[in-house]
């Protein structure tokens, strides 16, 4: 099967302060798929965050519904994985010096690791990492454990 591809659509108060914090944290924005309204965000070949101003984002919602305020509601949890353990140490700490705020306290079950931050916006941004050797055994992580969130299989937060 090839791989898909996901575009995450985030709505953001401003636009601007948005795509300087992504670039922060040393992602691209692809001007192919942006605008004054829409910024795409390149977070690897498979994987875009596409920050939306308010009212473009509505103009993608179902008639009626509200945009959810990220800091007052979760919306989602976002998840990306790491390298390693300083990797996920690196992404998150960056993300806190350029303007994210603390989510969570970080996670440590000896074979996964997690670091959590909320953007400008208040979305919820996760880092893991997960130890080769317990996914090719089928660690903890797979049947019945804990997923790369913490909760059963691949749902849940942080434990």
């Amino acid at each position: 099967m090839a791989p898909q591809t996901i575009f995450v659509n985030l709505p953001v108060k401003d636009l601007d302060v948005s795509k300087s914090f992504y670039e922060k944290l040393g992602y691209t924005i692809n001007p192919q798929f942006s605008d004054e309204t829409a910024a795409c965000v390149v977070i690897s070949d498979t994987i875009f965050a596409m920050l939306l101003t308010e009212e473009k984002f509505k103009s993608f919602t179902a008639p009626g519904k509200e945009i959810a305020d990220a800091t007052r509601s979760t919306e989602v949890l976002i998840t990306l994985s790491a390298e390693s353990r300083e990797k996920t140490d690196e992404l998150a700490d960056r993300a806190l010096a350029v303007g994210g705020s603390p989510a969570k306290e970080p996670m440590d079950l000896g074979f996964m690791y997690g670091r959590s931050f909320a953007d400008p916006d208040g979305h919820h941004w996760e880092v893991f990492w997960m130890d080769p050797a317990a996914v090719a055994e089928g660690g903890q992580g797979a049947e019945g454990g804990q997923g790369p969130e913490g909760g059963q299989g691949a749902g849940g937060g942080q434990g």
